[in-house]
């Protein structure tokens, strides 16, 4: 998706380019024109006179069955490209430390802000940009779904919870004594051994 490198234009790279986008909310008018691409049919200049066509022409029910296979091959391609994905390359600490957004409108969204992206590109980059967002509000749904599931078992139940309250007090001493302003990097170093853990 980014600029093609020529001599007489300016080259971007594709994560500064994807950043710019998620910065300045291009990324809603791209899934607008893309939606709207489909929508509307292409149309062409009336001055022009038309090509003869070079193969022969289909009836009109195998052309559509043709390009429904061909979207459909298209949106299955684009699904199996995010099982190839993970969603939490790009996550940086800032992410985690950010405020919760809201449980309604924020979160879950209005039934206009859905749609299909257009390609596999656009897929990834939305499913990061979801996961940067939102990975507060995931992580409190994944600890309801471990307490549900751990419901039976008290002594892991416990454990949970102990995390949690562990959770809590390393961030509340942080906050107290102010470590991120006197140490910085003490954050990146518990991430790092977080992911060592894994």
């Amino acid at each position: 998706m980014a600029f093609a490198s020529n001599p007489l234009s300016l080259s971007v790279s594709e994560p500064a380019f994807e950043a710019w986008l998620r910065d300045t909310g291009y990324l809603e008018i791209l899934d607008d024109r893309a939606a709207s691409a489909d929508h509307s049919p292409s149309s062409s200049s009336s001055s022009s006179v038309p090509d003869p066509p070079l193969r022969p022409r289909t009836s009109a029910p195998a052309a559509g069955r043709s390009g429904l296979a061909a979207r459909a091959f298209s949106s299955m391609r684009t699904l199996a490209s995010l099982f190839t994905l993970n969603p939490f390359a790009k996550l940086t600490p800032e992410d985690l430390s950010g405020g919760t957004p809201s449980w309604t409108l924020e979160f879950i969204g209005v039934a206009g802000s859905y749609s299909w992206p257009a390609g596999s590109a656009q897929a990834r980059m939305r499913v990061q940009e979801n996961v940067r967002r939102y990975v507060r509000n995931y992580a409190l749904l994944s600890v309801i779904v471990f307490a549900c599931t751990l419901y039976k078992m008290p002594v892991s139940l416990l454990g949970l919870i102990a995390c949690l309250v562990l959770w809590e007090f390393v961030r509340f001493c942080s906050d107290k004594w102010q470590l991120e302003e006197r140490s910085p990097g003490l954050r990146q170093a518990f991430v790092h051994i977080a992911q060592l853990g894994e």
